[in-house]
């Protein structure tokens, strides 16, 4: 119950309150893009309020119920009620990571890319059971889900796939993904059954809001369109809908073919690009400190944050936090949050 100071439920409260006062102004929605984003701060604050006040009536309903079973000397609401607490402690535990999630962008939009590695069929295969991972673990979340770009192998799995993951928080949880995932297995592709070790690497950026400037010179871009691939109707296969965005400064290339329409193919092509960016001259930023401060972060192909072995044992292990876990399926059919729960309290 004293969680609250933790929380700081009467603050957001009173912020609450505040938004309600600018929003009632007559010049509210003269900037739209303005109004946009206060009204999503007042949505994210009161989600967790309720959260919040929901947890504190139940352990309040539970206490109650308990009182009363002493009273009447019944011990069979005994398990009942421990039920009881047990979910709201959960469920309290989910709104202090939520709470630890305080990073500029940590409530925006995701935007994942996954590429195999080298090992062909193989990494290819890895690509997309990692894909469907993510994917699943977004599903729990309630996430939205759209893919951008999709690069099919020859034979089997994914080259390359770039999907944006739209949700509350979904940057902030899916950071813990970043970075280069090994997997050791019996190949399904290999006739003599022998074991094969594959990597396929995570990177993921947050969707940029209206209220972010990066601006792009036009002299800078170059636009190639072309003919969308793979599934999607006769529509996507004979019309150039497909676009293809090239940064000329920084050599960065974005495209998008997911989309019917050329315009809305290249206004996502143009949202990726930005986010690109803007982590670019963050990185930038971030490798100069490091360079005044003498530190030194290797971050190179096969230095891997997590390793899935399924032969010789089955074990998934994350290098970063010394996660262990043995239920190998669970986690690979999107069951993240032991692995995200234990990297958000490293960093912090």
């Amino acid at each position: 119950m004293r969680s609250g100071g933790i929380f700081d439920i009467a603050a957001k409260e009173r912020r609450v309150a505040e938004i309600d006062v600018i929003a009632g102004a007559a010049d509210f929605w003269n900037s739209q893009d303005r109004a946009q984003v206060i009204l999503k701060e007042r949505t994210q604050l009161t989600q967790i309020v309720e959260r919040f006040r929901a947890q504190e009536k139940a352990i309040a309903d539970a206490i109650e119920l308990n009182e009363l079973a002493k009273a009447d000397g019944d011990e069979s609401m005994g398990p009942e009620i421990a039920a009881a607490l047990a979910t709201s402690a959960t469920a309290i535990e989910q709104i202090e990571l939520d709470r630890m999630l305080s990073g500029e962008f940590d409530r925006s939009n995701a935007i994942v890319s996954i590429n195999a590695g080298a090992g062909g069929t193989e990494s290819q295969d890895w690509a997309q059971m990692l894909t469907r991972m993510i994917s699943r673990w977004c599903e729990r979340r309630g996430f939205r889900i759209e893919v951008v770009d999709e690069l099919p192998g020859e034979e089997a799995g994914l080259k390359s796939v770039t999907f944006t993951a739209a949700g509350d928080f979904a940057y902030g949880y899916l950071q813990s993904e970043i970075g280069v995932h090994r997997l050791v297995r019996i190949s399904p592709f290999d006739a003599n059954a022998r074991r094969h070790t594959s990597f396929a690497s995570v990177a993921v950026l947050p969707e940029l809001d209206d209220t972010i400037d990066v601006t792009i010179e036009e002299k800078d871009l170059r636009i190639d369109t072309y003919r969308a691939g793979g599934a999607g109707g006769q529509h996507v296969n004979k019309t150039d809908s497909a676009v293809r965005l090239t940064h000329l400064p920084t050599g960065i290339v974005v495209q998008c073919q997911n989309e019917r329409s050329q315009h809305k193919n290249k206004s996502v092509a143009m949202k990726i690009l930005k986010a690109r960016l803007y982590e670019r001259e963050r990185a930038l930023k971030d490798a100069k400190m490091d360079q005044i401060q003498g530190e030194k972060t290797e971050i190179a192909w096969g230095h891997q944050i997590r390793s899935y072995v399924l032969q010789p044992y089955r074990l998934i292990k994350d290098h970063r936090t010394e996660v262990e876990v043995g239920d190998v399926d669970r986690v690979l059919d999107g069951d993240l949050d032991g692995f995200m729960r234990a990297f958000l309290l490293q960093r912090k």
